[in-house]
């Protein structure tokens, strides 16, 4: 007879799930703004997270030109006669975004055209939390993500 490997009984296994989990909008929103962090820009750091429809991370950035992307295929300049013929994103679904303090802009105002042209839906993200911190300590302690 061979030995045999079991898991633990049912008595061991929780009773239930963890309750105070991130939601798919408040992780990529919180991926998003982690990303921006990176940005060299001293007057604007802006953070993206691209999700698929099964909600997978399928790209990250912030401030600039994605890698990849090639200049002479796309029009890049940071002026022109129409806005349209500046450096907009393309090929994307839906943005969710945070913050709206430049609605009346050209730029803003452009950016919603096209996407309204491409059919790219646009909504305000209202977070459930009001803060996400993350504790880099916290993976000598057992985990427990609190959301304030």
């Amino acid at each position: 007879m061979g030995n045999k490997i079991s898991g633990p009984s049912m008595s061991e296994v929780p009773c239930k799930k963890r309750e105070d989990y991130l939601e798919w909008p408040e992780y990529f929103m919180a991926v998003a703004f982690l990303s921006a962090q990176r940005s060299k820009d001293p007057n604007s750091q802006v953070g993206a997270c691209i999700v698929n429809a099964e909600n997978k991370i399928v790209g990250i950035g912030y401030n600039g030109m994605p890698n990849g992307c090639s200049d002479d295929l796309l029009p890049w300049r940071r002026t022109a006669e129409r806005k349209l013929d500046t450096k907009y994103p393309y090929g994307i679904k839906e943005v969710i975004f945070m913050s709206d303090k430049y609605h009346d802009s050209e730029e803003t105002t452009a950016a919603r055209l096209l996407f309204d042209m491409a059919g790219v839906t646009f909504r305000k993200f209202t977070p459930k939390c009001s803060k996400i911190v993350i504790d880099f300590d916290s993976i000598n302690s057992r985990p427990s993500q609190k959301l304030q």
